[in-house]
């Protein structure tokens, strides 16, 4: 917990109970401290910074409030609002076109129509599919690691892997897989403070949809991108906004997170030996391992908008109200999980809510899980033993989504 933290006003943080802030660096670098303590305390945080927001910190307010629809909306799903600008357009496009992104950022019945379309492209067997392509693309990230002493985790290895991923799965170039990742990072992580990169990033990514699916009107290919657009809701055709908004959640949703716990994973076993070497001499507990990574290291907050007036557990929120789901303080609830702030890497129960809860669940999970699965088990059989090199140089992002952007290690040991 901080108390020299600054808000967008340079103001310190001296209540975390009705003043926190979800940018706050030390609530970025560890947040369990301050989830354990708001738990005794409220349970549900308010604040005015970053455009006003509740928090709640307990699985069950979390999974209750999930799956109340559509009185807290997915209409704004985002953590720090939209500057004015681009809230106006956001607006003129929703009467013109609908909602955004969907399925994501609509509600039922809406949500369901699109919902359907997208999940056959991760199903266990559709994910089974890219098992092998992924496995190519880590084992020549850690070749080119081959013969260094140090190496960036995070950088070099866990942001590679996603954006190569979504990319052959859309059907786009992976090639360009630094430019998605530089969107993305744009979109979700600096823009969140810079709302002239937010809006400028949102461009890019939409222009090149709308590229693309230009070309694919011309060629139509076996690809995501040829598949919406083939697709019908109701008896009609995705209008073009409609599939640009899908293959730009699907891009973002699939980098940001999965490079996130990739990265967690990784920094986690550089600092923990222990944890490190009974991975190594007990292969078979990935699996089990993979569920604690991502239950301890949570990377994504998603928000709600208020419709209703709702009383919740000493909460009187009002239509217009913004409401964190913070499903990473669900997962380190001690009502749900024993010794939640620590990291059992053989964990047995463990019903953590990693990748949401209710009808918003996280369509792309085996996606991720597959991508964490493989690309953990490829790093480990090429390094056994790696170290952090330094604590310093471990940089953290927040807000949206939480995960390392530098991890600096040795190589060997």
């Amino acid at each position: 917990m901080s108390d020299t933290s600054r808000n967008e006003n340079g103001c310190p943080v001296h209540d975390w109970a009705n003043d926190y802030d979800v940018m706050d660096e030390g609530y970025t670098r560890d947040p369990g401290p301050i989830w354990q303590d708001l738990r005794g305390k409220c349970p549900i945080a308010h604040t005015t910074r970053w455009g006003g927001s509740w928090m709640p910190t307990r699985y069950a307010d979390i999974q209750e409030m999930a799956n109340m629809v559509p009185t807290f909306s997915s209409r704004s799903i985002t953590v720090i609002p939209p500057d004015p600008v681009l809230r106006e357009e956001l607006i003129a496009e929703l009467k013109a076109y609908g909602t955004e992104n969907p399925p994501i950022t609509a509600d039922p019945p809406e949500h369901n129509p699109f919902k359907r379309l997208i999940l056959p492209f991760f199903s266990p067997r559709a994910v089974a599919g890219y098992t092998a392509m992924t496995e190519d693309i880590c084992k020549g990230l850690l070749d080119e690691l081959e013969g260094r002493d140090t190496a960036d985790a995070a950088v070099e290895y866990a942001q590679q892997i996603p954006p190569r991923v979504i990319a052959y799965i859309l059907g786009i170039d992976i090639a360009r897989a630094a430019e998605f990742t530089q969107w993305t990072q744009e979109l979700l992580e600096l823009g969140q403070t810079d709302p002239e990169l937010r809006r400028a990033a949102r461009a890019k990514i939409r222009t090149f949809f709308y590229e693309q699916i230009e070309a694919r009107k011309k060629n139509p290919g076996d690809d995501v991108i040829s598949k919406l657009l083939a697709a019908e809701v109701e008896g009609q055709k995705l209008s073009d906004h409609t599939v640009a908004g899908m293959c730009n959640l699907l891009l973002v949703a699939g980098i940001d997170t999965t490079w996130s716990s990739i990265g967690s994973a990784l920094y986690h076993f550089s600092t923990h030996p222990e944890d490190r070497k009974r991975l190594v001499a007990e292969p078979d507990l990935l699996p089990v391992a993979v569920e604690e990574v991502l239950r301890y290291y949570s990377p994504v907050t998603m928000a709600r908008k208020v419709t209703e007036e709702v009383s919740l557990h000493g909460a009187d929120m009002k239509p217009g109200d913004k409401l964190l789901m913070t499903f990473p303080a669900a997962n380190r609830d001690p009502d749900v999980f024993e010794q939640p702030e620590e990291f059992v890497i053989d964990r047995q129960q463990n019903r953590h809510i990693a990748f949401g809860t209710g009808i918003h669940r996280c369509a792309g999970s085996n996606l991720a899980r597959m991508e964490l699965h493989v690309g953990l088990r490829l790093w480990f059989e090429r390094y056994p033993e790696f170290s952090l090199v330094s604590e310093e140089g471990v940089t953290w992002a927040g807000g949206q989504v939480r995960g390392p952007r530098n991890v600096p290690v040795k190589l060997g040991a």
